[in-house]
């Protein structure tokens, strides 16, 4: 081969190597041309964007960085109602950035909180207005409306177990004695005393204001437990509780019957 042939079959590889070379830039020069204005795309806001931010209180920034994790596994597994100010909450980036949405939350659910009974009010007054002698809802005609039972008779007696220093039995306690009425009296058995100690029992009749006449007329008696619980229960009884004496039967009562 001549030396003005290899010349020109060295510049033709040139020229297609230098073309392909061009070709790989032009085509890197357009896929970076492309990323770059998608990732301008997604930081340019829309209008309602702005808006919505306005409303919620947020920078450009903090709207920016709501709709990216609403774009993770936010947006996945939170419901649709979900509100920005709990994203960027949920997904703070330090215990300062946690604890100011936190506030700006409540403060938002409280306001809101006045505003729904605010109209609520408004609503109950303008239904009297209204309808000044018109029941809304006929209770006689719901479903499932039977008969009050009547959990005691005159003739029962209930028996109470309770213990000194248990806010359980005072609470109970309380129940049994507006209800007094009801029955022909009241029992009340003693644990954690110990036998014989009478004055304990005084005790916890003065500061319990268990009423003197109350105890002179029996309609309450004040008494040791003495293992009456175990015997009346089988062993099954805690304390609290409250059985009820009819004609020769004792069975327990429950609490939500009180």
């Amino acid at each position: 081969m001549s030396r003005r042939w290899r010349s020109m079959v060295f510049l033709g590889a040139l020229i297609a190597s230098n073309t392909v070379m061009a070709a790989e830039l032009s085509h890197t020069q357009i896929e970076d041309t492309r990323q770059d204005n998608s990732h301008k795309a997604t930081n340019v806001l829309s209008a309602t964007d702005l808006a919505h931010a306005r409303l919620w209180g947020l920078t450009e920034t903090e709207w920016r960085r709501y709709k990216q994790l609403m774009q993770g596994i936010r947006g996945s597994i939170s419901p649709a109602t979900i509100s920005p100010i709990e994203v960027l909450g949920i997904h703070a980036r330090n215990d300062a950035e946690r604890q100011r949405y936190a506030e700006v939350w409540a403060r938002a659910m409280y306001e809101d909180a006045g505003r729904i009974l605010a109209f609520q009010h408004a609503y109950d007054a303008a239904t009297k207005r209204l309808y000044p002698n018109v029941s809304l809802i006929d209770l006689s005609r719901l479903p499932g409306k039977t008969e009050a039972k009547n959990t005691f008779q005159a003739g029962d007696r209930l028996l109470f177990f309770t213990r000194p220093d248990c806010p359980a039995c005072d609470l109970l306690l309380n129940k049994l004695l507006k209800r007094i009425d009801e029955v022909s009296g009241i029992d009340i058995y003693l644990t954690n005393v110990d036998k014989g100690d009478d004055r304990a029992v005084r005790d916890w009749a003065s500061n319990h204001q268990i009423d003197p006449d109350w105890v002179r007329s029996r309609r309450i008696t004040l008494n040791h437990d003495s293992g009456a619980l175990d015997k009346l229960t089988q062993g099954q009884g805690e304390v609290p509780s409250v059985l009820r004496r009819r004609g020769g039967d004792v069975s327990r009562l429950p609490v939500s019957e009180l």
